[in-house]
């Protein structure tokens, strides 16, 4: 493996990091409607789950409204329950075939909670990035100790791993304080 392939590979490895990351932040409820905080809701479908994505069609009312509009008939009381079950705390209201997921509001001691909960994630991205950047480390000591590359080689490819860990990280502090703020807002 050359150093070339070495910085590939750990800048690969970062991206996914990073978009795992930002995955897990879409995961994290504000104060504002989102249809994707619905994703992780299962609900039982012919024998299997399912998310409920694939047995209706999730949609924003407004600001603070989700709406759920199943495609089959029987279906909206089992989704209306596992919404209420979900760890979500959302509270849904049938009109007929459609329901109507209100957001309630966060209030100040939840809003702080959930931003501990962000800079965590956070945290967790960032170990996993310096994870990477010491496995490329190690591969070009490899590389060293064969015989294969020279030691101002290594050293550049330190300095380079150093430079493209430093940008990732900024990039995932970036995301943490949008999200943050995006919490934060009333």
């Amino acid at each position: 493996m050359s150093i070339a392939e070495i910085r590939t590979t750990a800048e690969a490895k970062m991206h996914r990091s990073v978009e795992t990351f930002k995955s897990e932040l879409t995961k994290i409820r504000t104060g504002r409607a989102h249809p994707g905080i619905l994703d992780q809701v299962h609900v039982e479908y012919y024998g299997s789950m399912l998310p409920i994505s694939q047995v209706a069609n999730v949609t924003l009312l407004d600001a603070r409204t989700i709406s759920v509009q199943p495609w089959e008939k029987g279906m909206g009381a089992k989704i209306e329950k596992a919404i209420r079950e979900s760890d979500l705390g959302l509270n849904p209201a049938a009109q007929g075939d459609l329901l109507r997921v209100p957001m309630p509001a966060l209030t100040e001691e939840r809003r702080r909670d959930l931003t501990k909960v962000v800079r965590h994630a956070g945290e967790e991205a960032r170990i996993a990035v310096r994870n990477v950047r010491r496995d490329a480390n190690e591969h070009a000591k490899r590389l060293m100790k064969d015989k294969e590359i020279g030691e101002d080689e290594e050293r550049r490819s330190f300095d380079d791993m150093q430079r493209l860990t430093d940008r990732t990280i900024a990039e995932i502090d970036h995301l943490v304080a949008a999200k943050e703020a995006d919490i934060m807002a009333v």
